[in-house]
């Protein structure tokens, strides 16, 4: 998890810093952190669409110039031709349901977070489908 946190440093998003690692048999696969797409000007400069449109934290997450920590872990194993299957993501915070579906179909079979907004929906898919959705700090069934 130090490695999330780690990779969270790098997020360029004005709200919230999230960082995501992909490990499988304790080899680091993939990092990701929260930010705009690679050669789109920083919110630092061009400014926060989500703070200009009054857009509540964790609701409307299209409505963002930035891409989730977990999207860009799953997009750079995927630009690197590298298989994330039965992999564990290792996220600051809980994914949304939108990452939460793209993790699903990816065939990450783990996921470990620190913290996070509510989303009972994300909770609900993931158990759907059998993947453990484990909280740090959370004391053992």
């Amino acid at each position: 998890m130090d490695m999330a946190k780690l990779a969270a440093r790098r997020s360029s998003c004005l709200r919230r810093a999230v960082g995501a690692v992909l490990v499988k048999d304790r080899r680091l696969l993939a990092t990701g952190y929260n930010g705009v797409p690679s050669g789109v000007t920083h919110c630092d400069v061009a400014g926060c669409l989500r703070d200009r449109l009054q857009v509540p934290s964790g609701e409307r997450h299209e409505l963002c110039r930035g891409l989730h920590a977990e999207q860009n872990a799953i997009i750079q194993a995927a630009f690197h031709g590298v298989s994330i299957r039965d992999a564990v993501l290792y996220c600051t915070n809980l994914p949304c349901i939108i990452c939460a579906k793209m993790l699903i179909n990816a065939g990450v079979r783990r996921v470990v977070y620190i913290e996070g907004y509510s989303d009972a929906l994300t909770c609900e898919m993931l158990s759907e489908v059998g993947m453990e959705l484990v909280r740090m700090g959370d004391p053992a069934p």
